[in-house]
């Protein structure tokens, strides 16, 4: 079963320097339909506008991944962690037992795009954590790349769920294919491009969630980039 989430239909918080749009309730936005799937709790695509940003805040128990798709995010939190995070980069914070942090456009021109993700934690109480690691687009090119996993195997940083995250490039008539184990779930989210999945349609910013299905066929219609997320 794929059940495919429309972008068009998706929460929104707008500001003067913030275009976020939720895949899942978030904050003010709620919809029972979409509260989350499995660990997975939050997909927010943002758009920062030039020298503005998420000022210091805290969290806790929870997974969060960042992903810049174009531009530039300056990131601080109280681990004594400074990093500017890139397209290609996946940065991991484990908010554990509370950690704070802030995220910021360091450009004076250009907007910051990037997916914040929330994943929940296979216990609560770690203790806060980062990392970040790069992953250049040859590697990523006309296959699945695993980014993020359970165990940081295959050089992706480590999550602490029993989950797996996947970043492709495809170029228009590219096609890879996955295995779901037995009681295995995915969700796919379209970062930018049209791709179809087992023949079912998905254009940018656009989700899906499937379950019962062991074997996924991804066909990019055009340039594409999608993340796949493995969830139990």
């Amino acid at each position: 079963m794929i059940k495919v989430r429309p972008a068009a239909e998706r929460g929104k918080t707008r500001t003067d320097w913030l275009d976020s749009n939720h895949t899942f309730s978030f904050n003010r936005y709620y919809d029972p339909r979409y509260d989350g799937f499995r660990d997975l709790r939050v997909i927010n695509e943002d758009f920062v506008a030039p020298a503005k940003g998420f000022g210091t805040h805290s969290h806790e128990d929870m997974e969060i991944l960042s992903y810049v798709v174009a531009g530039q995010l300056a990131h601080k939190d109280s681990t004594g962690t400074s990093e500017v995070i890139r397209p290609g980069d996946v940065q991991r914070m484990t908010a554990g037992t509370g950690v704070r942090h802030s995220e910021f456009n360091p450009s004076q021109t250009e907007a910051t795009h990037f997916l914040q993700i929330w994943i929940l934690p296979e216990q609560d109480g770690l203790e806060p954590g980062y990392e970040q690691r790069a992953f250049p687009e040859g590697e990523r090119r006309g296959r699945l790349r695993l980014v993020a996993s359970r165990d940081g195997s295959d050089g992706s940083v480590t999550v602490h769920q029993d989950v797996k995250v996947y970043d492709a490039l495809l170029v228009g008539g590219d096609e890879v294919t996955y295995q779901l184990d037995v009681n295995r779930h995915a969700w796919i989210q379209v970062v930018k491009g049209t791709v179809a999945i087992n023949d079912i349609p998905l254009g940018s910013s656009d989700g899906a969630a499937i379950s019962d299905e062991r074997s996924l066929s991804i066909k990019a219609q055009k340039n594409s980039e999608i993340l796949l997320f493995d969830l139990a």
